[in-house]
């Protein structure tokens, strides 16, 4: 299981020129065990969104127990990014195809003035917000739905229908929480829902015009995304594997996958 804090990086997947997480972890196990492997995330984060919980997968020959593999990675990595935990897992584990759900969680900062040490993890907002409001929206979500008009880039003819599980909306202190659980997200999909409930708690949006937007079906309808640092990876779940949230605990979830040596 992975956390980092994606302020520094282009996202998850390996980027040309830029730096990205996969190409940072991937570093760290060549750095360590000498070997060029293709790093398997969970969900492709994007540029500037964190993770608490995000899993990934690699094969590997070595023969360091994952205690010391762990250990030995968080050496080599920058600080910004570490290894939680570290399990192996069968040859054929795939941590996208095999996850039965993802948790995503957007925070927005109400007080009135700004946070220097929030600042990378909060979307500031002003004025009253009407949570029960931007709560009943969300929940309107929940099941299968074309989410096609809350989908930035994707290529034509990709089917859009996602399945929603779980909603919740709440206020901690000066922060407000938009958190969904989904079987799969579109891109800026949860940015992009955030953003247009907000609008909802702001009064800038009624309760049938978000229910217009959402049954629109018109791709990239929600124009407005929410600014990524905001967003946070929370959890990924699996059948065989029990729910984690790296907030509160450590529960196994970053996988290497051995391979026989040759």
């Amino acid at each position: 299981m992975l956390e980092y804090e994606g302020t520094a990086y282009s996202g998850f997947q390996r980027q040309a020129n830029a730096p990205s997480v996969q190409a940072t972890i991937e570093e760290a196990i060549a750095a360590l065990t000498g070997e060029q492997v293709r790093l398997h995330g969970a969900g492709r984060t994007d540029a500037g969104v964190h993770a608490l919980g995000q899993v990934a997968a690699f094969d590997t020959a070595t023969a360091l127990p994952t205690d010391r593999l762990r250990d030995g990675l968080n050496h080599y990595l920058p600080l910004d990014a570490a290894v939680v935990e570290a399990h192996e897992t069968a040859p054929d584990f795939d941590p996208r195809r095999h996850a039965l759900s993802r948790v995503y969680r957007y925070s927005l900062l109400t007080r009135r003035t700004r946070s220097p040490l929030r600042r990378r993890f909060t979307h500031a907002v002003s004025g009253a917000l009407d949570i029960a409001a931007m709560a009943a929206v969300l929940a309107s979500l929940e099941g299968e739905h074309d989410f096609a008009p809350f989908c930035g880039r994707y290529p034509e003819g990709k089917p859009t229908r996602r399945r929603i599980l779980r909603t919740a909306v709440w206020r901690e202190g000066a922060e407000v929480h938009i958190e969904i659980e989904g079987n799969a997200f579109l891109p800026q999909q949860v940015r992009r829902m955030a953003a247009a409930v907000l609008e909802v708690g702001r009064g800038e949006r009624t309760s049938r015009e978000f229910e217009e937007l959402a049954k629109s079906g018109r791709r990239g309808a929600a124009e407005t995304a929410l600014s990524p640092q905001g967003l946070t990876l929370r959890q990924v779940n699996y059948a065989n594997f029990p729910p984690h949230d790296n907030a509160t605990a450590t529960d196994d979830a970053t996988h290497a996958k051995s391979t026989p040596r040759a």
